[in-house]
């Protein structure tokens, strides 16, 4: 799992860097604003359930601020990122107490639906 994580993390700061640059100054959502909220929310999920299951290698929640501050949205999409970073924590936290099978699946799984949702993100609207 440490070379996924490691093209994530590239995918994610590479992702990161795109939308800096492109980031339209407008009051309106960007046409990626739906997958980055999924995003934040998978990274949120991550965030709990990383340390769960592993001892911290990401600090998720410290990526989702980069993103964020990178991204430079206005309060109200700022806060619906923040929102869904918090529920996708919420959601795992009520169900997952101790790390089992399904906890290391769930993780596998969203690792891979990030890494997919960053690519995706980062070919549609930086290129």
């Amino acid at each position: 799992m440490g070379a996924f994580r490691s093209t994530f993390k590239r995918l994610l700061t590479a992702l990161v860097l795109a939308i800096s640059l492109t980031a339209p100054a407008l009051a309106i959502d960007p046409p990626y604003q739906r997958q980055m909220e999924r995003l934040a929310e998978i990274m949120g999920s991550l965030y709990y359930l990383q340390p769960l299951c592993e001892a911290g290698v990401e600090d998720w929640r410290e990526q989702m601020g980069e993103l964020i501050a990178l991204d430079e949205p206005d309060d109200d999409r700022r806060q619906r990122l923040a929102g869904a970073f918090n529920g996708g924590y919420t959601a795992f936290s009520r169900f997952h107490k101790q790390c089992t099978p399904a906890s290391r699946e769930a993780l596998t799984r969203l690792l891979t639906e990030a890494q997919k949702l960053a690519r995706e993100i980062h070919t549609r609207f930086a290129e």
